[in-house]
């Protein structure tokens, strides 16, 4: 598929070979019918295939939240369209708060190619991305994972093997022009850093969403 850009309910959607890749979101974030039944049948089936991330949930408690928030729905529905297959992976019992996050299996493709956020977006004067990851997830209404989070994660199956996705950077760090991003090798998390300006093909990053 060619490169192209279509606008869906104040969305900018930008199809690059195939994936869809979300530059810009305004208001209007509600799906129509049949977008809330589809995203509702994947989540259901991913969500009885990976039984393992969530026991003890029960699928009907999430629909039922889900089904009275359009908003968080539109959200997934971001995650999804990105290719980050979003499913539950927890079940908070502080907030009572079900727990949504990227579970591909390697960083989500949609969202590759940025920078960290929109100050090292800004700070690129030439060769700039398209935007970079903060910007994307703020946009969609997810927040990033903090490298305690990804860890976590990674504690339910083995991600990014090939690639690696942007983590929440500590202010002290980011202050001084650096970001972390993780990744998993060798069977093995790690955690490394790079300049926030900096980006690559095989670097995205993965959100999280309390619904």
């Amino acid at each position: 598929m060619s490169n192209s850009i279509i606008y869906v309910n104040n969305v900018v959607i930008r199809f690059l070979k195939g994936v869809v890749r979300m530059s810009k979101i305004g208001s209007g974030k509600e799906l129509s019918p049949q977008q809330r039944e589809e995203l509702l049948k994947t989540l259901k089936e991913r969500f009885e295939k990976n039984m393992d991330r969530h026991p003890n949930l029960e699928w009907s408690e999430v629909q039922t939240r889900l089904e009275v928030n359009a908003e968080k729905l539109w959200s997934l529905h971001a995650m999804e369209m990105t290719g980050g297959e979003p499913d539950v992976i927890l079940h908070d019992e502080n907030t009572d708060e079900y727990i949504f996050c990227d579970c591909s299996a390697e960083s989500p493709k949609g969202r590759r190619s940025v920078c960290y956020d929109h100050e090292a977006l800004e700070s690129r004067k030439e060769h700039r991305p398209e935007d970079s990851a903060v910007n994307m997830a703020n946009a969609m209404g997810i927040e990033l994972l903090t490298e305690e989070q990804y860890r976590m994660l990674q504690e339910l199956g083995k991600f990014d093997t090939k690639t690696s996705s942007w983590v929440k950077t500590p202010e002290k760090i980011r202050k001084l022009g650096g970001a972390l991003f993780c990744d998993r090798r060798y069977d093995t998390v790690f955690t490394y850093h790079n300049g926030a300006e900096s980006y690559y093909s095989s670097r995205g990053f993965r959100g999280m969403l309390r619904v």
